[in-house]
């Protein structure tokens, strides 16, 4: 999908703000690592049984309890570079439709609040951009950031561990 800049009226406010995306990881990959390539680490995923709820990243829906579900490390950056950190994110471990969820909060986001911080074109953390967000204001704080042209793009990642959770893009 081409991202292009949208502009939504704020009723209650009477400004104009810039409509978001939230982006799964990229399906193919997803389907590239249940299909036994190595994840970012050069390792094979580890297939294990859900616990608990936990975050899938390739639907941003939950891994139920008692669910497979595959455990790997992620690079959710396209080069090698300083800024390119490594976590560990889980994904189910049998097929799942990626969201892709304009505006609306994906229900893998339920904790009390998140990390949003904003990279530029060349994948470079924007310094000043990054702060513990609560969930309820994850819209309008991405909003907020992305009218800036120095920001191509944010992550959302855990704010007690620094795991990425999912991108979020221009509308």
């Amino acid at each position: 999908m081409i991202a292009a800049k949208k502009q939504l009226i704020d009723h209650r406010q009477g400004a104009a703000t810039t409509a978001i995306f939230f982006r799964a990881i990229p399906p193919a990959h997803a389907h590239a690592i249940r299909s036994g390539a190595p994840d970012s680490n050069g390792q094979p995923p580890e297939r294990i049984i859900a616990m608990d709820n936990f975050p899938c990243r390739a639907c941003l829906g939950q891994i139920q309890r008692g669910e497979p579900m595959l455990l790997l490390s992620y690079r959710p950056f396209r080069h090698l570079q300083p800024y390119a950190e490594t976590g560990p994110i889980f994904i189910h471990a049998e097929p799942c439709a990626p969201l892709e969820a304009a505006q609306v909060l994906p229900t893998m986001l339920d904790s009390t609040d998140y990390i949003v911080r904003g990279y530029d074109a060349g994948d470079r953390i924007v310094y000043g951009t990054g702060a513990v967000t609560p969930t309820a204001k994850i819209v309008v704080r991405s909003q907020e950031l992305l009218e800036s042209p120095d920001i191509a793009y944010l992550h959302v990642r855990s704010a007690r561990n620094n795991c990425f959770q999912c991108r979020i893009d221009r509308a």
